[in-house]
């Protein structure tokens, strides 16, 4: 595809800054996953991403709501620890995983960030630094966020190179008219922030440029204009609840605002492209605040919330996320949105067992579905960690 280039290549963004100054915590400890080998862009072999035990054992009792660093690094450091030690032999490179990378990327240093990033580096380098198989699926492209970080944190070539060149076949192949690139709206949290980040590292205006093609070609086919929430897929645009409004998938419509925050954290301040993008999140999450629940929390299903006996913390904490980087980023009111953040945070907490278990995730899915107290699953820890550490960063 013929892309146009943009003026003003971007400046350094503060996410970028945090990582680079980061890199100086980085000490050169061992971990005690295996090494790996094998051929570049194999398909791993599949680690469960999660699961729902009967017995979790008891909730945690010792954690603060507080929006204070102490309690903050604490809720975070618990439910982080107990997923690294959780972490499968062979490393993984799919889309659940993908967020986790993406989530323990983000927790800061002070919080014991930079063993998470060391155990991140470790895994992309049993990977290879491969994307999944799929040339053309952004769920075998997510994982490249966490390649991109790391390189940003080592500037290794190695650490860059095989997802530049996955991102770049992609780029030369191609529309097909009769399927969108980006077709389920979760891919706009898996693709485009490769492309943003790719931009970013590299100076080439190019990939933000094929990235905002196909998002405008997903938005035009997902996104409700009068709801300002997507539905999951094309399969779902006349799909309703039982209260007869229209299927909206709260991790789905999760995994969208948070591809918007980290494309819009890495675009250069000036970008023509930038107005959009913050007005899409604005919209959003304007339409995302009034549905939270009495708990803190969203339902799987967005707009039936009595149909649904559970929350749900995979799509809450990236709605959290989201929230709070608006907030913190002048882009959303604080008045009105930090007793949301606040309520969200308390509520995800409480779902936190003992052990560091980070309960009320919904196992894999295409659409609201049944949940146990007990399910937890990665990308909803990584989810957690993102808004955790995005709350951080401002608070006392």
């Amino acid at each position: 595809m013929s892309m146009i280039a943009l003026s003003n290549p971007r400046p350094m963004p503060s996410r970028l800054l945090g990582y680079i100054a980061a890199a100086a915590l980085i000490a050169c400890m061992p971990l005690s996953l295996p090494a790996q080998t094998g051929t570049p862009g194999a398909a791993r072999v599949p680690a469960p991403p999660g699961d729902s035990p009967s017995d979790a054992g008891p909730l945690a009792t010792n954690l603060s709501p507080r929006l204070t660093r102490r309690d903050l690094a604490k809720a975070m450091k618990l439910v982080g620890d107990w997923q690294l030690r959780r972490l499968p032999a062979d490393a993984q490179n799919d889309w659940t995983f993908a967020a986790l990378y993406a989530g323990m990327m983000a927790v800061p240093a002070e919080v014991a960030g930079d063993t998470y990033k060391r155990a991140m580096q470790r895994i992309g380098e049993q990977l290879r630094w491969q994307p999944g198989p799929r040339v053309l699926h952004a769920d075998d492209q997510a994982v490249g966020q966490m390649y991109l970080e790391q390189y940003m944190l080592h500037k290794d070539p190695a650490m860059l190179a095989p997802i530049k060149s996955r991102m770049d076949e992609e780029m030369n192949t191609p529309d097909d008219p009769a399927k969108e690139l980006w077709w389920w709206c979760d891919a706009l949290f898996m693709a485009p922030p490769v492309l943003a980040d790719l931009s970013a590292t590299t100076g080439d205006p190019k990939y933000l440029q094929f990235m905002d093609h196909e998002w405008d070609r997903t938005n035009q086919l997902l996104y409700d204009n009068e709801a300002h929430l997507f539905s999951r897929d094309a399969t779902y645009l006349d799909k309703h609840e039982k209260n007869g409004a229209k299927v909206f998938w709260s991790r789905g419509n999760g995994w969208v605002v948070a591809g918007l925050v980290r494309v819009i954290d890495r675009m250069p301040a000036n970008s023509p492209l930038r107005a959009k993008y913050v007005r899409r999140l604005q919209d959003m999450l304007a339409a995302l605040a009034p549905l939270q629940g009495t708990d803190g929390l969203w339902k799987p299903g967005l707009l039936d919330a009595a149909d649904y006996p559970l929350p749900e913390i995979s799509g809450s904490a990236f709605f959290t996320y989201a929230m709070a980087y608006g907030v913190n980023h002048g882009l959303l009111p604080r008045k009105t949105y930090q007793p949301i953040i606040q309520k969200a945070w308390t509520g995800m907490i409480s779902h936190i067992y003992a052990d560091g278990r980070l309960g009320c995730i919904q196992p894999v899915g295409a659409a609201p579905g049944p949940l146990t107290e007990t399910t937890s699953y990665v990308y909803g820890v990584g989810g957690y960690l993102l808004a955790g550490s995005e709350i951080y960063s401002t608070a006392k």
